[in-house]
């Protein structure tokens, strides 16, 4: 059986690239898909779709609409989804995925450091599952093997 990973979160590090180096090192059977990873391509997709926009709020919302787009597409053909939330960076892209996840029954692992059991208290109870690092959900996506 193969899986289908959505990994939402924060796009400014490499987290990504380790969950799924660390898949393949333990030679799981998973895809892994997930937001526009590129900041510049997600931040101007509407203008570079549909043209120039009057304003920053205009274009902010043509990319928007296309973003939720794919992501929503990504996300429902998925199995299951992973949201890291890190301490780094705002989190509201990780919440509304986290969300959207758990509204759509989404098998739904959250990734969160001890520091934001509070803030995620209500987020975390929803969740199928909730760990403290990328290594945990690995292990629990490779307990779906045994």
């Amino acid at each position: 059986m193969h899986l289908t990973v959505y990994l939402a979160g924060q796009i400014h590090d490499d987290w990504r690239d380790e969950i799924k180096r660390k898949a393949e090192e333990k030679k799981l059977p998973l895809t892994f898909v997930g937001p526009q990873t590129n900041h510049d391509r997600s931040d101007n997709v509407g203008e570079d779709i549909i043209g120039k926009q009057p304003d920053a709020y205009y274009k902010d919302d043509a990319a928007s609409s296309i973003n939720n787009l794919r992501t929503q597409i990504l996300m429902q053909k998925s199995d299951v989804v992973v949201a890291l939330f890190g301490e780094k960076y705002k989190q509201w892209n990780t919440a509304m995925d986290a969300s959207a996840a758990i509204t759509m029954n989404k098998p739904t692992i959250i990734v969160r450091p001890t520091s934001l059991i509070h803030p995620l208290k209500e987020l975390s109870n929803k969740a199928n599952v909730t760990v403290e690092t990328i290594e945990q959900a690995l292990e629990v996506l490779a307990y779906i093997y045994e």
